[in-house]
C-alpha cells in the first residue's frame, strides 16, 4: 500500500467532502479597476508577463507602487502566498505571488482559508480551465466573474493528503520542465549546426566566382497587394509578403494561400525556379528573408514582394540566400524600426559565389538532406515537448479527481512509475 493510499485509508476512508470556494478561502480579491498613475513605491505592479511557471516573483518591468497610492485609490493587495487566476483575456492561467502585490482586473486572487494548501488549490484550478471557460461571459473578451469562482466546487481532502498530492505533482513537474529543458536545447543546438555547416559550404572560395543578383537576374519585379480578406479556399495559387516569414522555409512546392483573379487589379506571377524576397518586415535581422517555388503552378505574387527570375539552380539560390553573408547584405542600411523595408535596388546589390549548375545541384542536395534532417528534428521535439505535457495534464487531473470513497482514481504508485520512466528517458538522451 502506498503512503497515499495509506493516507486515504486512515483520514478519509468515508469520502472526500467537496465545498464551494469561497467557504475554503479566507477572502476572494477582485481588484480596482482603476490603474494607478504614479508608480514610485515598492509594491509590485503585476500582469500576466510577469508570470514565471507557476509563480509572480514580481513586476519585470520594475512598475511598483507605493502604499500611499494603494490607500488614496483603495487598490486591492494580494497578500504572499495567494493562488492568482486569470479571469479575462489569459484564461487558464495560474500562480502563486512570492511578495505582496497588485494586478489589475484580468486576475482574481484567491487567499487560502486553513483547510486547504495554496498548492494543492493551484494544481486544482489548473484542472478546471475549461470548467470556467463554460462559464464566462461571451464577447470579444470573456470574462469570469466573482459570483463564478466562489460557487466553484473544490476537493478539500485532510491537509496530510493535499500535502502529499503536491509533492507528487512538484516532482512530476520538476521532471517535465528538466525534460523540457533539455528538447529545447537540443532543437537550438541541431539548428546552430545546420547554419555553420550551411554558412561554411557556401562561403567564398577562390576558384567560384562572386555575382550580384542583378547579374544572374532575367527579369525582377514587385508582386501586386493580395488583402488577407481577399484570400479564398481556391482559386489562383498565391503567397503573401507575411508568409514568407512565417509560413515556408528554404523552399516550396505548394502555395497555403489562394484568391481570386478579380481581387487582383495588376496581378504579378511567379513560376517554377523563381526565389521570392518579403521586401517588409519586423526587424533589420530577417528583412528581406527569401524562398525558392519549385512547383509546378502559376501562382500570384502578393504586394511587398519581389520575385527574381534566372537560369540557375533555385533550391542553390535559396540556400546561399539564406547564409549569413547574404543576410548581413539584405539588412546593411536598414534603419531599426517599426517596419523595415527594402527594395529592388537593394536586393540587386547582393553578392553571392556561383559555382556551376552541376555543382550548386550538389550543394543544394547535400543541405536540402541537411536541413531535413533539422526539420524533422523541429517536428518531432516540439511534438515530444507537447507530449509531454499532455501526459502531466492527464496523470495530474486524475490525481485530483476524487472518488465517493475518497480515493483519488490515480494513487502515487502509479504516478511515481510515470516519474520513473521519465526519468529513464532522460538518463537515456544524457
Amino acid at each position: 500500500m502506498t503512503k497515499l493510499e495509506k493516507l486515504i485509508e486512515e483520514l478519509c476512508p468515508g469520502g472526500v467532502e467537496y465545498r464551494k470556494l469561497k467557504e475554503v478561502c479566507d477572502n476572494i480579491i477582485v481588484p480596482m479597476r482603476d490603474r494607478p498613475k504614479v508608480f514610485d513605491g515598492d509594491i509590485p505592479w503585476c500582469r500576466i508577463e510577469d508570470k514565471e511557471g507557476q509563480f509572480f516573483n514580481g513586476s519585470k518591468s520594475g512598475l511598483a507602487v507605493s502604499k500611499e497610492i494603494v490607500k488614496k485609490m483603495n487598490l486591492k493587495v494580494f497578500p504572499t502566498g495567494t493562488v492568482i487566476c486569470s479571469c479575462s483575456a489569459s484564461i487558464g492561467s495560474y500562480a502563486i505571488n512570492t511578495q505582496p502585490l497588485i494586478t489589475n482586473q484580468t486576475f482574481i486572487g484567491l487567499v487560502c482559508g486553513k483547510e486547504i494548501y495554496n498548492k494543492f488549490l493551484l494544481y486544482f484550478m489548473e484542472t478546471q480551465t475549461k470548467t470556467l471557460l463554460k462559464k464566462a461571459t461571451t464577447g470579444t473578451i470573456p470574462y469570469i466573474s466573482r459570483n463564478k469562482f466562489e460557487e466553484l466546487l473544490v476537493p478539500v481532502p485532510p491537509l496530510e493528503i493535499q500535502s502529499e498530492i503536491v509533492r507528487i505533482l512538484d516532482n512530476f513537474t520538476e521532471l517535465t520542465a528538466e525534460l523540457n529543458e533539455k528538447l529545447d536545447a537540443e532543437l537550438t543546438a541541431r539548428k546552430k549546426q545546420y547554419e555553420y555547416y550551411r554558412d561554411e559550404l557556401l562561403k567564398p572560395k577562390d576558384n567560384i566566382p562572386i555575382v550580384t543578383l542583378k547579374d544572374i537576374a532575367t527579369d525582377i519585379y514587385r508582386g501586386s497587394g493580395i488583402k488577407r480578406d481577399q484570400v479564398t479556399e481556391e482559386g489562383i495559387p498565391c503567397v503573401r509578403y507575411g508568409e514568407i516569414y512565417t509560413t515556408y522555409n528554404t523552399w516550396f512546392d505548394e502555395c497555403v494561400s489562394h484568391t481570386k483573379l478579380e481581387y487582383v487589379t495588376s496581378p504579378k506571377y511567379f513560376e517554377y525556379g523563381d526565389i521570392l524576397f518579403a521586401i517588409t518586415g519586423e526587424s533589420v535581422e530577417d528583412i528581406a528573408k527569401s524562398i525558392a517555388y519549385v512547383g509546378h503552378n502559376k501562382c500570384l505574387a502578393g504586394g511587398d514582394i519581389v520575385v527574381l527570375k534566372h537560369n540557375q539552380n533555385p533550391r542553390y539560390l535559396a540556400h546561399v540566400l539564406a547564409t549569413k553573408s547574404a543576410r548581413e547584405q539584405k539588412s546593411k542600411g536598414k534603419v531599426k524600426s517599426k517596419v523595415v523595408h527594402s527594395n529592388v535596388p537593394s536586393i540587386e546589390k547582393i553578392t553571392i559565389p556561383l559555382p556551376s549548375l552541376d555543382v550548386q545541384e550538389r550543394y543544394a542536395n547535400v543541405l536540402d538532406n541537411f536541413e531535413q534532417i533539422c526539420n524533422d528534428l523541429n517536428i518531432g521535439l516540439p511534438a515530444e515537448i507537447e507530449a509531454r505535457k499532455k501526459q502531466y495534464e492527464f496523470y495530474r487531473d486524475l490525481l485530483l479527481t476524487f472518488a465517493e470513497d475518497g480515493k483519488t482514481i490515480l494513487t502515487d504508485r502509479q504516478t511515481d512509475r510515470q516519474t520513473d520512466r521519465q526519468t529513464d528517458r532522460q538518463t537515456d538522451r544524457a
